[in-house]
């Protein structure tokens, strides 16, 4: 492809972006898939001008006047990647599936174009949406700009070893015979964090089951499950099983895992996962989200006041994976955050009816919104007098050192203050019954 080729299927996938709201990387994976043409290094430069745009799309925005993905893409490569009006505008020749020419007006724009200042508003430097300030504040409060300014970063591939294949000496003499650079995790023990780009997926580790893709601070909640071998677990929003994988591994394959969800080809993907990582603990369960009617749980009947710890692993805006998703900073709307906001409740109201006495729900979110994360927790515990927050530390694993956040009450992982995806999680105790004479 050419580098005027490449400008025009960048402008194309944003458009597409922009008109379907479909995430990023399934729209820029479908273009891959349909552009045969587009050999590895093309992909990879649209690739990279696509997210450069999402990442920056405030900024980019302002500084051109236009939230248009022809402007913003030609703006990235004028400002961001400093080659200047003239060169960007070069690009857009009109020759065959190059831009066509600029319009006079969209000239101007790109030659008058800088990018805002320290005295532009936050939420334009920092790309965010300007709705969500008031949110961040209170979530950040003084850390605000440098927790943001994480959160527009690239993220790390980080890679958890798999206790039921080998330790994390064993992976890391494999991959390294196989030529993939990694190091430890600072924090998570079975974490390794690659160094350079791999293709993961296909190495042999990964097809034996010995690794898995799984984020530094996703593990660490894992970690704060506690979760033991012969225990009764449930896994409610599961999804696709990452989280379960690394509790059975925990488990070492005793007990039993009851990994639920909402939507059938999300869950369908665990199972395969599950036979390659040799976990023999797990049963998938699907569940609908209708069936909890008044304190009532058709689905988990079988379950009710039975289980040692529920993970609830809620549905959430992921503002803590925006270094990850950037586009998905622009897709939330309040209507969409407060629709997560019900499922939050109703899964942590499906879990307080599965749990035994003296068992725990381990509430987790890739938020760092406190509407979704402290102010849920405390919504919850009015309504369940029979829960206590317990202090994190409590769980956290005997001879690891502590991560970098505020002691007592729940965990909080951020970017900017551990190098991890942003992760909240709260660890609720369900009182055992008083002794009566």
């Amino acid at each position: 492809m050419t580098p005027g080729a490449r400008l025009q299927a960048a402008i194309e996938i944003l458009s597409n972006i922009a008109e379907t709201r479909h995430p990023a990387d399934r729209v820029f994976d479908g273009w891959a898939r349909g552009s045969r043409f587009a050999g590895s290094k093309d992909r990879a430069a649209v690739g990279e001008l696509v997210f450069k745009v999402l990442r920056h799309r405030s900024e980019l925005a302002t500084a051109m006047g236009s939230e248009e993905p022809r402007l913003l893409v030609l703006g990235a490569v004028s400002l961001l990647d400093e080659a200047g009006p003239a060169a960007a505008m070069a690009l857009a020749d009109g020759t065959r599936h190059a831009p066509a020419p600029l319009e006079p007006e969209e000239a101007t724009a790109l030659r008058d174009a800088v990018m805002p200042d320290d005295d532009a508003p936050a939420h334009v430097r920092l790309n965010y949406p300007e709705w969500l300030q008031s949110e961040l504040e209170t979530g950040f409060g003084p850390k605000l700009e440098e927790e943001m300014a994480a959160l527009m970063m690239r993220a790390p591939t980080d890679l958890r070893v798999n206790m039921l294949k080998g330790d994390r000496e064993t992976a890391l003499a494999v991959l390294t015979e196989a030529g993939v650079d990694v190091e430890p995790t600072p924090l998570a023990p079975l974490g390794l964090r690659l160094k350079a780009r791999a293709n993961v997926q296909g190495l042999e580790a990964f097809r034996d089951g010995l690794i898995e893709l799984q984020d530094e601070g996703s593990q660490l909640a894992c970690l704060l499950t506690a979760v033991t071998p012969g225990e009764q677990v449930v896994d409610l929003c599961a999804g696709g099983g990452g989280k379960a994988l690394s509790l059975a591994a925990m488990m070492a394959n005793r007990g039993q895992i009851h990994a639920c969800d909402t939507d059938r080809r999300r869950l369908g993907k665990l199972m395969p996962r599950a036979q390659r990582a040799g976990a023999r603990n797990i049963q998938t369960r699907f569940l609908k989200p209708d069936a909890l009617v008044g304190g009532v749980d058709a689905d988990l009947n079988d379950l009710e006041g039975k289980v040692d710890c529920v993970l609830v692993d809620a549905p959430c805006s992921g503002t803590g994976a925006w270094r990850r998703n950037p586009d998905a900073r622009w897709r939330l709307t309040p209507e969409l955050l407060e629709s997560y906001i019900e499922a939050q409740n109703e899964v942590l109201a499906r879990g307080a009816i599965a749990v035994k006495p003296g068992g725990r729900i381990v509430y987790v979110t890739c938020s760092v919104l406190p509407c979704e994360n402290d102010a849920r927790i405390a919504a919850f515990l009015e309504a369940h007098p029979d829960f206590t927050l317990r202090n994190w530390q409590e769980f956290w694993p005997v001879g690891l050192d502590l991560p970098n956040c505020p002691k007592g009450g729940a965990l909080r992982l951020s970017p900017a203050s551990n190098g991890t995806d942003g992760f909240y999680v709260a660890i609720l105790k369900r009182k055992a019954p008083t002794a009566t004479a």
